[in-house]
């Protein structure tokens, strides 16, 4: 690697894909090494995901307390959230708070999407190409893309015809869009569908909802934080981030020891109407152990859940529609909600099944079914992303040769801990395929603290080439699998197991996330590191 902090374009240590999460904490941790770093955003300031998706109702649902950075016990202090589960704007000003704490925009460009990254075995350097044609160079190249960023409209004939205003809401307008009275259709019925149709529902003068696949939902019974819990929780971070540490998903729910076919009757309801009464993922992610497990287990939660939904629902054929029948409770990534279901109580609010009545086209004064024409002011697409190796494909990423890691990556991704790809020298992943997946900030630090201590062993050692053996990237895609075997998610369509339909070739499942939970992948990453990272060439 160069000297630190030498001078000059394109002599820099490491480029950084990505100003989210991810970006802004790797880039505060190499700057502790002493490197030149570059981060390059598409957007024009810091966010990521919380940037890009501002769309009514957005928020997260990890608790607020549990998701922001660990790294810094000053800015722990110095912050507060204000409600339990942070609403976009509130967490897109964490996040530039954090950029301003510690002067992390001074190297980052804006306003720039990256198109290409090309490997040179003569310099072992990376060479990206932007959007506008300039390009820069560096040893080492950080994807920091996010696993949700490559944004996917749906493929459906006359798109591009409708006269009205249409966006994806993972690019709502920045001024927002006035809904009140108008005439809005929306399709899709995903987490960011639930949470913008629950809030827009309020203000619209009419609102359909196009569902092709109904989903699975609890209540996220969000509130204020007090300012009791407020000193509480200052006072309680370390033990908040251990236990978050003990859990296998990051949160800060545990799975309960005991099966649901174990239990009583009595006591399977009694437990499931206290976690459905409690706010958060305890009924996801902190229920009987066999839930996600056990298709009895999983048909008996799907009921209780089931019939959840027709209490909240007046109509029983509308109760009826919005009940998944292609998949079991929790074996898709569960979305929270405040009041979506009482949605359909309303007179504004229409429900159409696509299953039943597919679109045939979108016109030019809305969407036309099989049944009958529906005119609008407003199209929204809540039509989801191309999941986890999406952004990398929308990228040109050539390792030596021109080996092209769309290429490689058509089937199966090919990586090990999901940090390196196999046969891309130097290009280090942050949230790439096969990490672990829960709490993302958590999953984001220690990662990054990982790749931070290779990059560190690598100029120790005055190395500037590292890449991961062909044969411990079989071991871990074996691991991977076998971890993912015994889970029923693993046999459901979704973007966790890599299907789009709005997507060319995402029609065959593809384990993307390593699911032996996040203190076994703490522990196989630990332990490469502690016996000298056998694991890898360098150079």
């Amino acid at each position: 690697m160069v000297e630190p902090n030498a001078g000059g374009h394109g002599d820099l240590d490491a480029i950084i894909i990505g100003a989210g999460i991810a970006g802004m904490y790797q880039l505060y941790r190499l700057r502790e090494l002493g490197l030149r770093v570059r981060v390059y955003e598409a957007g024009t300031d810091v966010g990521g995901t919380w940037y890009w998706n501002r769309y009514p109702g957005a928020r997260f649902d990890s608790e607020s307390w549990s998701y922001g950075y660990s790294f810094s016990k000053e800015l722990l202090q110095e912050w507060e959230w204000p409600e339990h589960f942070s609403a976009q704007p509130d967490t897109l000003r964490y996040l530039n708070y954090v950029a301003d704490k510690f002067d992390l925009r001074r190297d980052m460009r804006f306003g720039h999407r990256v198109t290409a990254a090309h490997f040179d075995t003569a310099t072992s350097r990376w060479t990206i190409t932007l959007d506008n044609g300039e390009q820069d160079s560096a040893h080492l190249l950080v994807t920091a893309l996010g696993p949700l960023s490559a944004y996917t409209l749906p493929n459906i004939p006359g798109r591009d015809s409708f006269q009205g205003t249409a966006c994806h809401t993972a690019r709502w307008p920045r001024e927002g869009l006035d809904l009140k009275g108008k005439r809005v259709g929306i399709i899709g019925t995903g987490a960011t569908a639930i949470q913008t149709i629950q809030t827009i529902a309020k203000e619209v003068g009419h609102l359909t909802v196009f569902q092709r696949t109904p989903n699975w939902a609890a209540p996220l019974h969000n509130r204020k934080i007090t300012e009791e819990e407020q000193k509480a929780i200052k006072a309680s971070y370390d033990e908040i981030f251990e236990r978050c540490r003990q859990t296998s998903t990051c949160f800060i729910h545990n799975t309960d020891p005991r099966k649901a076919l174990e239990v009583s009757a009595e006591e399977r309801e009694e437990f499931w109407e206290k976690l459905y009464a409690e706010p958060g993922f305890g009924i996801w992610v902190g229920n009987f152990q066999d839930v996600l497990v056990d298709p009895e287990a999983n048909a008996l939660a799907s009921e209780f859940m089931a019939k959840k939904i027709r209490q909240r629902v007046r109509d029983p054929k509308v109760a009826e529609k919005l009940i998944p029948r292609n998949h079991g409770f929790g074996t898709r990534r569960l979305p929270l909600e405040s009041g979506y279901f009482e949605v359909y109580n309303q007179d504004n609010v229409r429900l159409v099944d696509i299953l039943e009545t597919p679109i045939e086209r979108i016109t030019p004064e809305g969407i036309r079914t099989s049944a009958e024409d529906f005119a609008f002011d407003v199209l929204i697409y809540a039509t989801g992303f191309d999941g986890v190796t999406g952004p990398y494909d929308r990228i040109d990423i050539r390792g030596p040769g021109g080996r092209r890691l769309k290429d490689d990556w058509t089937g199966t991704p090919r990586t090990f801990l999901g940090m390196l790809a196999e046969g891309f020298p130097n290009m280090l992943m942050v949230l790439g395929p096969h990490t672990a997946r829960g709490n993302i900030p958590r999953n984001i630090e220690e990662i990054v603290d990982w790749l931070t201590g290779l990059i560190r062993h690598m100029r120790d050692h005055g190395l500037t080439r590292v890449e991961a053996r062909p044969e411990a990237v079989e071991d871990w895609g074996r691991h991977v699998e076998k971890a993912a075997s015994g889970l029923l998610f693993s046999q459901v369509n979704s973007w966790q197991t890599g299907v789009n339909r709005n997507v060319e070739g995402r029609d065959v499942l593809r384990i993307l996330g390593y699911y032996g939970g996040a203190v076994q992948y703490r522990r196989k990453a630990g332990a490469v590191a502690a016996q000298g990272y056998r694991e890898f060439l360098f150079g």
